[in-house]
């Protein structure tokens, strides 16, 4: 903000004001345009959109959490200061299939783990209670004469297996058929990854700490996913599963967590095991699988 100040003769104090209030102006103007309410019909879309990108049928949005850096809040204790070794707020945000913000959640203590901010969030609140207005289950691709399917979210080894949110199987005894399972949700998974990607890389306030009260890191958090949104639909989100992969991080065959911090103890229901396993085989099924599948299944 200082040398903002001294680049535009302002004082620090006005260009304080400036970007707060534009911040706070940018969400409540662009926030229903750009990052509405879900509906019945927007998740339908993104589901549809996901099996032409990523081949990943009835899946309506990649779940992730982000570290936002901060300074220290002063007498905070520890509550900010997370696994990786600073000091930050969650992000936790749904993305669709082009990488394009669905919902976002953002203020939740640096030291929370990915599974426990989805569960105390307002968005995990309703996944819970199956309040989010998901379409209701229909059949897979190739399997007109099979029991539907529900709609589902996918997310990495930090969050819980639901009925409605799929996390890849364990490293542990590991089966060719999970290889490749675990392989097809990566694939899906990477558009919240490449969200975050694109975002940081437009707005770099992100990379470095950002020395604000919390309640302003929020607002500030917020104009910046909305404007990620505005820029991506005006940009062209059509875009290939190629460009998309620009922004990833890469993909090695096993999700890359800590091992401590984010591994979910969350006991799932019979449902959501059943579920995980018929789309697990699913994608060995001739008109299911990918050329290069196997690949990864060694």
């Amino acid at each position: 903000m200082k040398a903002i100040s001294y680049y535009f003769l302002r004082g620090e104090t006005t260009v304080r004001n400036i970007v707060e209030t534009t911040s706070e102006s940018l969400w409540s103007v662009l926030q229903p345009l750009y990052m509405p309410v879900p509906t019945k019909e927007s998740w339908t879309n993104v589901a549809e959109r996901y099996q032409e990108l990523w081949n990943l049928p009835n899946c309506v949005g990649s779940i992730d959490g982000k570290h936002i850096r901060i300074k220290a809040p002063a007498n905070s204790g520890s509550a900010f200061y997370n696994y990786k070794g600073f000091f930050s707020i969650v992000l936790m945000a749904t993305a669709d299939a082009d990488g394009k913000f669905i919902t976002i959640d953002v203020g939740e203590y640096g030291r929370n783990s990915d599974g426990r901010v989805l569960k105390e969030c307002a968005f995990g609140q309703q996944l819970l209670k199956n309040k989010l207005d998901l379409p209701e289950p229909s059949t897979l691709p190739g399997e007109e004469n099979e029991p539907p399917y529900a709609y589902y979210f996918v997310g990495d080894e930090a969050f819980p297996l639901m009925n409605n949110l799929l996390r890849p199987y364990p490293r542990r005894q590991l089966t060719n058929a999970k290889r490749i399972f675990n392989y097809r949700l990566s694939r899906g998974r990477k558009s919240i990854e490449c969200a975050f990607g694109m975002m940081t890389s437009k707005f770099r306030i992100l990379e470095s700490p950002i020395c604000r009260k919390i309640e302003k890191v929020d607002t500030l958090v917020k104009a910046i996913c909305v404007l990620h949104n505005f820029i991506r639909t005006h940009d062209g989100i059509f875009s290939t599963s190629t460009d998309l992969q620009e922004y990833s991080t890469g993909y090695s065959g096993e999700t890359q967590f800590n091992s401590q911090e984010n591994r979910s103890r969350t006991r799932p229901s019979n449902v959501a095991v059943e579920s995980r396993d018929r789309l697990c085989y699913y994608f060995l099924k001739p008109y299911a699988s990918l050329p290069w599948q196997n690949n990864y299944a060694i």
